[in-house]
């Protein structure tokens, strides 16, 4: 139904030489990568924008969640990445492993396609209502797989003055 609505693959490791260019202002990006120093360099970068939205699924073998980050007019309407999972922006390295980075993950910590389909699920069905309705009424979602349950909560912003 979006007039303009143009979808971009990213065929390449997201660093901080290219950040820039892959994520630009007025752009809504799914950030679906299996490490914490990709995810926070994204989300630093977001931070320098005007108005970007991020979504962001990740899991922990049988648990994950799915965080919104929205930028309107230079304001940061949801808490970042960083601040509502310090763990994000204190882990070490760059992000720039690539595949061999991404292989020694994996074989680390398993990754079940029951979690990643409940990520996946999650992170579109935000997408969809961003995309119908404008807005979503949550920053965050939690998901168990053995449970079989999700469930969001809000880390919304209140500008000075405005409470």
């Amino acid at each position: 139904r979006s007039a303009g609505l143009a979808v971009q693959v990213v065929a390449e490791f997201v660093t901080g030489a290219n950040v820039g260019h892959v994520v630009r202002e007025r752009d809504l990006v799914l950030l679906a990568v299996d490490n914490h120093p990709t995810r926070a360099l994204v989300d630093r970068h977001v931070a320098t924008l005007s108005d970007a939205t991020l979504i962001s699924g990740g899991n922990d073998e049988t648990d994950g969640n799915v965080q919104l980050v929205r930028r309107r007019d230079a304001w940061s309407v949801d808490g970042h990445l960083t601040e509502i999972h310090p763990e994000i922006g204190e882990a070490d390295g760059d992000g720039t492993s690539g595949v061999d980075g991404c292989l020694a993950h994996v074989a680390e910590q398993p990754q079940l396609l029951a979690t990643n389909l409940m990520v996946a699920s999650a992170m579109l069905s935000c997408l969809w209502q961003l995309l119908e309705t404008g807005s979503v009424p949550y920053s965050e979602v939690y998901l168990d797989t053995v449970q079989c349950a999700m469930r969001s909560r809000s880390w919304f912003r209140v500008p000075a003055g405005a409470q």
